[in-house]
Parts: C-alpha cells; sequence; structure tokens
C-alpha cells in the first residue's frame, strides 16, 4: 500500500460490513417479531398475498359472529314460542272439558272462559315481549309484507325471501297448469227416490272424517236425501247437492281438495235388486254398487318453478326464496291456466353468513306474528275467536270451531318452531363449521407466507453473527495497512 488518500481496501470492508450486518438487522427483526415480512421491501408479492389473506381471515371471523348472533336471535325467538305452545295446549284441555256440557256447571264454565281469555292475553304479551336487543321476534316486526294479494289467495305463507337492498319488491306468480278438485259421486234419484217402486235403499257413505249408513224409501224427495246426507257434513267430510249438470242426481262430493280427499258409496241394501244407483261421474250411463273417487291435487308454478301441491296449497323452496299459497277453490284462479300475482315489499329477519356482503351471502328469515289475531286462519278463524264475546268462546259460543282453531294455532306454531330449528341446525349449524375449516386453512395459508420460519432464521442470524465479525476485523485491518507507508519515511 503506497497511497493514504484512497484506502480501497477500507472502503470494500466497509461496504461489506454494510451489508453484513444488514442481514444480521433483518435477522434480529424477524426474530423478534416473529414475522418473516415486515415491510413491502422483504416481499413485495408475498406482502400483497399475505394481506389479501389477512383480510379474508378477518371477514371470515366476522362471518362466524354473525352466524352466532343468529343462532342467539333463533335461540330467544323459540323460548317465547315454546311458551305460546304451552299455552296453546292448555287451551285445548280447556275447551275439551267444557265441551262436556251435562257435566259442567254454569260457573264452571264461566270459569274456564277466564282462563281462556287470561291465556290469550298471556300469548299476546309473550309476542310483543320477546326481544333481542330491544327488537321484538314474534310480534310480526319480521313477517314479510306483501301487497296486491288477491282475493283468490286465501293463504300467503312466505318462509324466506331474499330481497335486493335497494328496496324494490318481489315479485311472485302463481299460475296454474291443472285445477284442483274435490272428490264426488253422484247418486241418481229424480225429484223424487223411486228405486223403480221397489221399497228402501241402505247405503254407506265414507269420507275423509267418517262413515255413516243412511236408508231411504221409496218415494223420498230428492231435497230430503240431500238434507239427510249434509247434516252429517262435520262428521264425514262431504256434502250434497243437486248436481249442476243433470237435476235428477245428487252430488256427493268432499268437502276438501286434492288427492287425499275421497268419497266412498257402497250399496248395502236394495229391495229393487236389479237397480244400481251409485255413479261415477255425471256423464256416466253404468251404475254401480260400490264406488271411491279421489280428488286431484292442483299443479301450479310459482315463479316458474314446479311447486309441491297438496290440494289447493302450493310450496316452493329453493335458495333464498321459500313460500307457500292457497288457492280459493271456487276462485277463477283455480282453472287451468290461470295466474295472479303479488309482491312481497319488505321484511325478514337478514343475517350475513358469508364472508362477503352481498346478496347471495344473505340469508333471510320469516318469523311469522303469533299474536292472538294471527294465528289461525281466514276459513276456520283465529284465536282472538275464543275470547269473551267471540264466536268461538267456550261460555256460549261454537266449541267445534274453538277446537279447530286451536288445533290450525297448534300445528303453525309447531311449523315456525319446527323452521327456525332447521335453520338453527341446517343453515347456522352447518355455516358455522364451514367457516371455521375455512378459517383454519386461510391462517395456515397466511402463516406460510408471513411468518419466521425460526430454524431457518435462527442459521442466518448465526451465519450474519459470524460475517459481521468478519468484516469488523477485516475492516480493522484495512484501516491499520496504510502506516506501513511511515517505514518510508523513516528510512
Amino acid at each position: 500500500m503506497s497511497r493514504i488518500n484512497s484506502n480501497i481496501s477500507s472502503l470494500i470492508a466497509q461496504r461489506t460490513l454494510g451489508n453484513q450486518n444488514k442481514g444480521l438487522q433483518t435477522s434480529l427483526q424477524r426474530l423478534s417479531t416473529g414475522l418473516r415480512i415486515n415491510r413491502g421491501a422483504d416481499d413485495p408479492a408475498g406482502l400483497i398475498a399475505s394481506e389479501n389473506l389477512r383480510a379474508e381471515k378477518t371477514a371470515i371471523s366476522g362471518a362466524i359472529s354473525n352466524a352466532q348472533r343468529a343462532d342467539q336471535v333463533v335461540n330467544v325467538a323459540e323460548g317465547g314460542l315454546q311458551e305460546v305452545s304451552n299455552l296453546l295446549v292448555e287451551l285445548q284441555g280447556l275447551v275439551g272439558a267444557t265441551a262436556n256440557e251435562a257435566g259442567v256447571s254454569a260457573e264452571e264454565r264461566d270459569a274456564n272462559q277466564l282462563q281462556i281469555d287470561s291465556i290469550l292475553q298471556t300469548i299476546d304479551r309473550i309476542a310483543n315481549s320477546t326481544s333481542f336487543q330491544g327488537t321484538k321476534l314474534l310480534n310480526g316486526n319480521f313477517d314479510y309484507t306483501t301487497s296486491g294479494v288477491a282475493s283468490s289467495v286465501t293463504n300467503v305463507n312466505i318462509n324466506t325471501a331474499r330481497l335486493s337492498d335497494n328496496g324494490s319488491a318481489r315479485a311472485v306468480t302463481v299460475t296454474v297448469l291443472t285445477s284442483a278438485r274435490t272428490a264426488g259421486v253422484f247418486l241418481s234419484t229424480g225429484a223424487t227416490f223411486g228405486n223403480g217402486g221397489s221399497g228402501e235403499v241402505t247405503f254407506e257413505i265414507t269420507g275423509t272424517k267418517g262413515v255413516q249408513q243412511f236408508t231411504f224409501a221409496s218415494g223420498t224427495s230428492q231435497a230430503n236425501i240431500v238434507s239427510a246426507i249434509n247434516s252429517f257434513r262435520d262428521a264425514l267430510g262431504v256434502s250434497a247437492a243437486q248436481d249442476a249438470t243433470a237435476s235428477a242426481r245428487v252430488a256427493i262430493s268432499s268437502s276438501g281438495y286434492g288427492g287425499d280427499a275421497f268419497v266412498r258409496v257402497k250399496e248395502l241394501s236394495n229391495q229393487n235388486g236389479a237397480t244400481d244407483f251409485v255413479f261415477a261421474s255425471a256423464a256416466a250411463v253404468t251404475a254401480t254398487s260400490d264406488l271411491k273417487r279421489t280428488g286431484r291435487n292442483a299443479t301450479v308454478l310459482i315463479n316458474g318453478t314446479q311447486a309441491t301441491a297438496n290440494g289447493l296449497t302450493a310450496k316452493v323452496s329453493t335458495d333464498g326464496f321459500d313460500v307457500s299459497v292457497s288457492l280459493d277453490g271456487t276462485s277463477a284462479l283455480n282453472k287451468t291456466g290461470a295466474a295472479s300475482t303479488f309482491f312481497i315489499t319488505g321484511g325478514g329477519a337478514d343475517f350475513n353468513l358469508a364472508p362477503k356482503v352481498s346478496l347471495a351471502s344473505k340469508v333471510s328469515l320469516g318469523i311469522e306474528t303469533v299474536t292472538t289475531g294471527n294465528l289461525g286462519n281466514g276459513v276456520d278463524g283465529f284465536l282472538s275467536a275464543l275470547k269473551s264475546g267471540g264466536a268461538a268462546n267456550v261460555t256460549n259460543g261454537d266449541l267445534s270451531q274453538a277446537q279447530t282453531v286451536i288445533e290450525n294455532a297448534v300445528k303453525q306454531v309447531s311449523s315456525i318452531r319446527g323452521r327456525l330449528g332447521a335453520f338453527q341446525k341446517n343453515v347456522v349449524g352447518a355455516t358455522i363449521s364451514s367457516l371455521g375449516v375455512a378459517l383454519e386453512n386461510t391462517t395456515a395459508a397466511e402463516s406460510s407466507i408471513r411468518d419466521t420460519d425460526f430454524a431457518n432464521e435462527t442459521a442466518n442470524l448465526t451465519r450474519a453473527q459470524i460475517l459481521s465479525q468478519a468484516a469488523t476485523q477485516s475492516l480493522s485491518l484495512a484501516n491499520s495497512s496504510p502506516q506501513a507507508v511511515l517505514s518510508l519515511l523513516r528510512g
């Protein structure tokens, strides 16, 4: 070394020492933070990937929290519904006890009515007080609202309807491909039952509710035959009327519509042994002595989807759309090719059970109103009819109607509870499990990219320490080597 103004060896040693110290600092930072990527310069592509995964982890955690909250909301609603169900069972007992008219005094009947009034008030109070964080759950707050429902649609039950966030209504179009029918058989009677002038006939009528035998003598008027059969309308589930297409015949029809409805007429004895009088249809010309006819279910499309039909009731259940409707059997809608449209305008309890916030991620759940004015239906009546002064009160009202109303209310509440239970088990429970697995896998992916491998980084730290010490020693030697020039000056 013969120059002292420029110590190239020292510069090289300084640069090398700086690089080694930088690597040492990087290893120390990674070991102290536990992260391989602490800044974008560590791994730009890895940073982007890991940040995306971190965002996904947060979204998944939020979705799990939402699902758990949904489960808690349903638990509260289920608790209220359970108590309503218990009260309805108690109502059944009171109505049944009061129906024992010969063994119940007027005072007992009045006492039973007082209990019924108290129960009805309690049901309304439960419906109006069951809440989650101040939000009422059973008073219709989460029931769907509709508009444009025609009178030919007697009942609309919306379990799920995913509505857009812009507030637009969702149209529901009901199209009848094949009308529903009652079961029917025909008796040839004439204006006055003649039976060939050969005396009486005994036959048996069986309907969905029961069976009854009738005996008519020759000369009985058609009107009396119709009246006699109709006097057992409630017990049999059938009704009689003069056939609209042939006045000489009596049409015996089931009260209900659909494949489960039936009428069977069987001749038991006939003093005119040569003549049968039970016909298959108004157009039949050949009589038979034993005939059973069943009704027909409607074939219905709801928003273009084939519905599952039972009589006049049609139901369709798809992702985000679960709706059932009941048709008026005597209306123009119960005709092949008829259609009607109404709109779902709002309502429902919405839960976001997915990491993304979108319409597809939203799960909507309708919780019907369980007040006494809504439990029941428009045909048989509502639970409020059992209160004092109502048509079905137990003091002087129709006890048969009261029992029917309670049975409908029990089925309605049980259906709501079953639907909420299915939502908890099959939607919320499955979602939490699925999201838990997704969170584990996403965390593992993010960890493999971002976290420090301590075994590898410890080795890097040891290497960096040794190289840093070696570079420091080299710099010391490089800085001392120009001193050799002094020997030239002393010579």
